[in-house]
């Protein structure tokens, strides 16, 4: 996929924009220093070129009793395309799992995993572990989340 080159305007849209989605065309382009039809053409243009690709409610896994975080790591003796399919698909269907990665060096596949407590993962994991067959599953329990974050950094 071929890299978006951002101008320091498209970038200032996109940080008002990562923060609260819902500020109105008339305010963004009032922060950024253009008229409201210069800036929502810019909007439009960088959710055409799939630099924003959706605009979404970030919601408080706390207040919807979602107090755990886990973070799952997976080895497999598996690595064949049907695998790896098969898994990927079984993994999907657990909405639990919030993040899924394939990774490089000894681990490969790292999940994170909400749930709202201790029982709620070991049903969670249990479903895991139905998906396919597994070498080695690894769970770890954050204590305190010190940074968690969707904005990307867009300036250098």
């Amino acid at each position: 996929m071929e890299k978006i080159v951002l101008d320091f305007t498209d970038r200032r849209i996109l940080a008002v924009l990562q923060q609260d989605a819902t500020v109105p065309i008339a305010e963004i382009a009032d922060r950024v220093g253009l008229s409201q039809t210069p800036c929502w053409k810019r909007i439009k243009r960088l959710e055409r070129e799939g630099v924003i690709e959706s605009r979404v409610a970030i919601l408080n896994r706390d207040r919807l009793g979602l107090g755990v975080t886990v973070i799952v790591a997976i080895r497999t003796a598996q690595h064949t395309d049907d695998w790896l399919q098969a898994f990927a698909e079984g993994v999907a269907r657990i909405p639990e799992v919030v993040e899924f990665y394939r990774m490089s060096g000894e681990i490969d596949y790292l999940l994170k995993i909400v749930a709202r407590d201790i029982a709620d993962y070991d049903r969670i994991y249990r479903k895991l572990t139905k998906v396919a067959p597994l070498h080695d599953v690894s769970s770890s329990f954050a204590m305190q989340e010190i940074k968690s974050t969707t904005a990307l950094p867009l300036f250098d």
